[in-house]
């Protein structure tokens, strides 16, 4: 059996995948806060101790940068370092992945309904392609073309510096920069950037969970800005939408990502209906000299908000 983990700052899911016709089957799965739990390690063994079968190789995604396959999480406090959980598991080795590694993966052997098209573009399969998630962080990985298959690099593009692109990002720029010491494209584009573009469109609007540490307002603001019951939630849509588009037309440039942009992670499904709108897609391609090349980009949205535990059982599978 293959145990494959995509750990995140909020959730982490489980899941044990077994190799039938050559292709993988999940044959249990569990989702866990990971807030709940002191390490990765006490995660697996409640997993495993409600399933049956023995773990042969394992593989796990983890927000933050592997360095000797040891992680220290960036939403957690963390340290997963892959020779101690072979230990704990009775195996040989595990794979540790930066999360969007593991997205990256995933990407490779999604079916074609796992996959929403924004933008259609021009499609050309032996090019690079970029993975961009916008989740508890955010997260950004390359695919590159190596002349015969599609190699997953990790990156911390995430934590760059936002780059406001017009008037009213600037001032949101300042905004941010007067309430904490760094502005990143996380700053924003994460689950807790829903308030902060909230507070900067309308300060004196307030929602559950604004004034309540123990209430995420991100869902509300989401629920009430797709709704249309609330004239800020929906500008908060809109401002996340065109600043999610152009970093992710910043990534396509930087890899010359011919092959396509894939949206990932829990917030795009979330919010499909407004990325659907064309906010996203305009802002993606509205960059300097090169707009028309980034027309011809693909752009879609993963559905399968498993697409990193599935690229993590497969690093497994293969042995990669």
């Amino acid at each position: 059996m293959i145990l494959a983990g995509d750990l995140g700052g909020t959730k982490s899911n489980l899941g044990l995948f077994d190799v039938q016709q050559g292709k993988l089957v999940r044959v249990a799965e569990k989702r866990f806060s990971s807030q709940a739990y002191p390490n990765a390690e006490q995660i697996m063994q409640e997993f495993l101790q409600s399933t049956s079968g023995e773990v042969t190789a394992a593989s796990f995604g983890i927000a933050g940068p592997v360095v000797n396959n040891t992680v220290k999480a960036t939403n957690l406090p963390w340290i997963v370092d892959g020779a101690i959980v072979a230990k704990h598991l009775g195996i040989a080795r595990v794979r540790l992945l930066n999360d969007l590694e593991a997205a990256a993966y995933g990407v490779g052997v999604l079916e074609p309904k796992d996959v929403e098209t924004l933008h259609a573009g021009v499609s050309i399969p032996d090019a690079n392609r970029v993975v961009v998630a916008a989740g508890t962080g955010l997260g950004e990985g390359i695919l590159f073309w190596d002349g015969k298959q599609h190699v997953p690099i990790a990156t911390e593009g995430g934590h760059a510096d936002f780059a406001p692109s017009n008037d009213q990002q600037a001032d949101l720029w300042k905004f941010l920069k007067a309430r904490n010491d760094f502005v990143s494209c996380e700053t924003i584009l994460a689950g807790k950037g829903f308030k902060r573009l909230h507070e900067f469109l309308n300060i004196s609007v307030r929602h559950p969970g604004f004034d309540d540490n123990s209430v995420d307002p991100a869902p509300g603001i989401t629920q009430q800005g797709l709704a249309g019951t609330c004239t800020t939630c929906v500008a908060t849509l809109d401002l996340f939408c065109e600043i999610y588009g152009s970093e992710a037309g910043n990534m396509a440039l930087k890899a010359v990502a011919r092959g396509g942009i894939y949206i990932t992670g829990g917030i795009a499904v979330k919010i499909l209906p407004k990325l659907k709108e064309g906010g996203f897609v305009a802002a993606a391609r509205n960059k300097e000299k090169l707009s028309a090349f980034l027309e011809q980009i693909p752009i879609r949205v993963v559905l399968n908000e498993q697409c990193p535990l599935i690229g993590a059982a497969y690093v497994a599978w293969k042995g990669l």
